[in-house]
């Protein structure tokens, strides 16, 4: 299991491309039963003991199925009787292989190679298990053996008397290496993070399973503490529901609902209005360490209510480009509202530094800069923007035209109309729990349409699909997500679009738009900018560092292996000399 780097980058959540679903039980227990069937005739036909398949291998195999869950979550971790099968299955494929390899060799030898196909059991169980279940190895070593003790006492009855201490002493051999190979995985992110890796699997597991936050204990003790800006527009209308467009400059991830993963919806949580909350200029080194940190997003916006000051004037929505960047603009009495895109071209995460350089020269004439990313074009290998690059500078660029502009637009009274609508899609699909939310706004005869998707991204062409319908209905528009992470907890890519066509998609953004022109009404505005102060994060390439880590392990683990491997092997064959 690694991070992977793409683009020089790193993506939490895409740990989750090397998990598999384990198939239900039944179908496990079927395939050992036949697969012992099958090792029964070919010992048969050698002239071995009848049955040898069944009694050495589906026998023990069916004794560690039914006891590994319950002693498992005796000890209060998570196991499935799924899980519980397919590693008696898998264990049993190995060790049938191990004792077809040695009938191949020489039939006097089942016992030695039986012998090394327990001991082998015994460590590949105590690995896994350590890795989905619990880290501590005392705890796993009993559920460990429920496969090979079995055989062992199974084994003492067809085979020649030395097999007996010979397993025995095979079993000490074999669990010490895996013991020794166990702490040769974990000791590199201990020494270098303080965290234990297969403790960290096994909460990643606690969390796909039943929802665990034990993550989130990893990621504060790595984590570092910063301030950054979140500038937040708020609509007010009489007789009708306000609205609050606030962008976070930290990342709505790393995965689930774990730390910020579920942004939008904390942030809803927190106020009366509707909130829409696009994804601000954020990496993956700004995730959010816990939930927690939401509260403290949401708190300091709350406390800039008291300086709010309303106005009803806006300007029209302009557009600028610069390059492959595309901002669209809007002004808000003393607040500037910039959304930006690339799309068709690849749209991805914008590093704080560019975003805050922008909102930084727009303060020369506006109170408040709202910088939004789109991110609303998923198109091959995800690949951050960072400062100095030729994307970088387009983005630069096409800001100071907005900002030498967009002061001299007039301004006139305002409408607004909101619409918040639920969809039937899952989170497995792409779609958040906040569903497709738009802001209507009209101005000096100009409609301008904001739709935000709850979702991480979209699948390239969408963006352009949904924004020509909405381009026959209204003057101005773009599409956003919101990048929630909430819907990445079985894959690393689940853009919206990527599962729904967007055929299907369209006819809920209708529903919205339908809604939105029902609810427009006069409006006022205020912008504020809250200093968030103590938030925690992953930290500037925290997360890098940790997947250089984990892969430099990952060359050097399976040569560790083979080598403790065939040390064992050789052992084991030193010690049937001896002791026959």
């Amino acid at each position: 299991m690694s991070l992977p780097v793409v683009g020089g980058e790193v993506r939490i959540e895409r740990l989750a491309r090397y998990l598999f679903n384990a198939p239900s039980w039944p179908v496990s227990l079927v395939i050992l039963c036949i697969l012992g069937v099958i090792l029964d005739a070919v010992t048969l036909r050698t002239g071995e003991t009848p049955f040898l398949g069944t009694l050495l291998f589906t026998v023990p195999a069916l004794c560690a199925f039914l006891l590994t869950k319950p002693l498992v979550s005796l000890l209060g971790r998570p196991m499935t009787w799924n899980r519980s099968a397919l590693l008696s299955l898998s264990c049993a494929v190995f060790g049938m292989l191990i004792v077809l390899c040695g009938i191949i060799i020489s039939r006097p030898l089942i016992g030695l190679a039986y012998a090394i196909a327990l001991g082998f059991t015994l460590g590949l169980r105590l690995l896994v298990l350590v890795a989905i279940a619990d880290y501590r190895i005392t705890r796993m070593i009993v559920p460990s053996a429920t496969q090979s003790l079995p055989g062992i006492l199974v084994g003492a009855l067809v085979m020649e008397p030395v097999f007996l201490p010979l397993s025995l002493l095979l079993q000490l051999l074999f669990c010490a290496g895996f013991i020794v190979l166990i702490w040769l995985i974990d000791r590199p992110l201990y020494r270098a993070f303080h965290v234990r890796g297969l403790d960290f699997i096994n909460s990643f597991l606690a969390h796909l399973t039943d929802g665990s936050r034990a993550l989130e204990g990893y990621f504060e003790k790595i984590g570092e503490e910063v301030t950054v800006p979140q500038v937040s527009i708020f609509f007010s209308r009489k007789g009708h529901r306000g609205l609050l467009i606030t962008i976070p400059n930290v990342h709505p991830g790393p995965v689930g609902e774990i730390g910020g993963g579920n942004l939008p919806k904390g942030m809803q949580a927190g106020f009366e209005e509707m909130v829409m909350v696009p994804h601000g200029a954020a990496t993956h080194d700004f995730n959010p360490v816990s939930e927690k940190e939401i509260d403290k997003l949401a708190d300091a916006v709350r406390k800039t209510r008291g300086s709010l000051r309303y106005s009803p004037l806006a300007s029209k929505a302009v557009r600028f480009s610069e390059g492959s960047v595309s901002l669209l603009c809007q002004v808000f009495d003393s607040t500037l509202l910039i959304v930006s895109t690339r799309s068709p071209e690849r749209t991805e995460d914008i590093d704080f530094n560019i975003g805050m350089t922008i909102m930084g020269e727009g303060h020369r004439f506006f109170e408040n800069v709202g910088f939004i990313d789109a991110h609303n074009c998923s198109a091959g290998d995800v690949s951050y923007v960072l400062p100095a690059t030729r994307l970088a500078m387009e983005y630069y660029r096409a800001g100071m035209k907005a900002i030498g502009e967009m002061p001299g637009k007039p301004r006139e009274p305002m409408e607004l109309g909101i619409a918040r609508v639920s969809v039937p899609f899952s989170r497995e699909q792409g779609f958040g729990d906040n569903g497709i939310q738009i802001a209507l706004v009209r101005t000096q005869n100009q409609t301008t349409a904001y739709v935000l998707f709850d979702g991480n991204n979209m699948e390239a062409g969408v963006r352009e699909a949904i924004r020509d319908f909405l381009l026959s209905r209204v003057d101005e528009a773009e599409v956003m997500t919101t990048d929630s992470h909430v819907v990445n907890t079985v894959r690393g890519r689940n853009p919206v679009g990527l599962h729904v066509p967007v055929e299907e998609i369209i006819p809920w953004v209708e529903k919205a738009l339908s809604e939105a022109f029902s609810d427009l009404s006069p409006a006022e505005a205020a912008g504020s900018t809250a200093w968030c102060e103590g938030i925690r994060i992953f930290g500037s390439h925290r997360i890098t560092q940790m997947a250089s880590t984990v892969n430099t392990m990952l060359i050097f683990i399976p040569f560790i292996s083979a080598g403790m491997l065939l040390l064992v092997f050789i052992l084991s064959v030193l010690a049937y000399i001896l002791i026959g």
